[in-house]
């Protein structure tokens, strides 16, 4: 999230991102940051605001970056709009994960990171009831996920393996896209959530849907 200190950060970009890079995966619900500390020196780094995001995932720290992507949970943003998902794949709220993937399913950054979606992907899930992302690599890395969660099934070391190659592609996709020089004024990015999404909002706040309580 933006600092409230106006002090410059004596680390460069590439620094944070090194040591960034030295903590555990971000597979499941981690329960705290892994540093603390970080919190308000990424903030200070003035990134845009995803990339900022994404540094507070790698630093394990949820709610630092899910008050910034919920702030650009709409289109056009649809790189935040895939990190809420990865928030919420994390967390372990599945569902809500393959909503989000589904949302954007169609994106630059999702094929990317996943590939473009067949004819037969989505053929795949034209019928099926609830909201998945038609490529079936990352409906496989859900699966996975979950699994791992519910049953203890699967391979905890190749399911961390997939969940850092997914941040960090995203990552570089974002600093690609946006660099790492500061933006003082980030508020330009901010867009007002859909319909669809405010109203998904309300039920997580007044319905119980969903593990994260608004």
């Amino acid at each position: 999230m933006t600092s409230i200190f106006p002090a410059r950060s004596e680390i460069s970009f590439d620094s944070r991102l090194t040591t960034l890079k030295s903590a555990p995966a971000p597979l499941l619900p981690p329960g705290k940051s892994w540093d603390p500390a970080l919190t308000d020196k990424i903030s200070t780094l003035y990134l845009h605001p995803a990339l900022e995001a994404l540094l507070h995932i790698l630093n394990l720290d949820l709610p630092s970056s899910h008050f910034l992507v919920r702030h650009m949970q709409s289109s056009p943003e649809h790189t935040a709009m895939y990190l809420h998902g990865i928030l919420h794949r994390i967390e372990g709220d599945m569902d809500n994960a393959r909503a989000w993937y589904s949302d954007v399913s169609e994106s630059e950054v999702f094929a990317r990171i996943w590939g473009e979606a067949s004819e037969d992907e989505k053929g795949e899930v034209s019928d099926v009831e609830k909201k998945v992302p038609p490529q079936s690599k990352a409906r496989d890395f859900l699966d996975g996920v979950e699994g791992l969660i519910k049953k203890g099934a699967g391979s905890r070391e190749e399911l961390e393996s997939e969940s850092r190659r997914e941040v960090e592609g995203v990552l570089k996709f974002c600093m690609d896209k946006f660099g790492t020089e500061r933006r003082e004024d980030a508020s330009k990015v901010w867009v007002q959530p859909s319909k669809e999404i405010s109203e998904k909002g309300q039920d997580m706040v007044i319905g119980g849907e969903g593990i994260r309580q608004f």
